[in-house]
């Protein structure tokens, strides 16, 4: 049975940090690119932050230079360090694992975090 379990929500002060950590299990993890993934109410979830198997790390515009993405395979673990929070960073954080092989796409969420940024 594959998991994917987020912790490290909470409420946070404009410009404060957050560590946000989702431990994956049932899965091969080193062979998954695992990302994070953000819902704001009313909105649509979006994409945050990617790492790959090889580690080269990706980032949306939106959070490119405050957030970074981490991974640890022998802890099953990928990681997203926020500093510089800002308001308009209020979501539910998903975690993401995502591998193909040949033509089958193997796709699996965790169930999610809250960050909530206000005074």
């Amino acid at each position: 049975q594959v998991q994917l379990v987020e912790s490290g929500g909470d409420l946070v002060q404009p410009g404060g940090s957050l560590r946000l950590s989702c431990v994956a299990s049932g899965i091969s993890f080193s062979s998954y690119d695992m990302g994070w993934y953000r819902q704001a109410p009313g909105k649509q979830r979006e994409w945050v932050a990617t790492i790959p198997v090889g580690g080269s790390t990706n980032y949306s515009d939106s959070v490119r230079g405050r957030f970074t993405i981490s991974r640890d395979n022998a802890k099953n673990t990928v990681y997203l360090q926020m500093n510089s929070l800002k308001p308009e960073d209020t979501a539910v954080y998903y975690c993401n694992a995502i591998r193909r092989i040949s033509l089958v796409r193997y796709n699996h969420w965790g169930q999610g975090t809250q960050v909530t940024v206000s005074s």
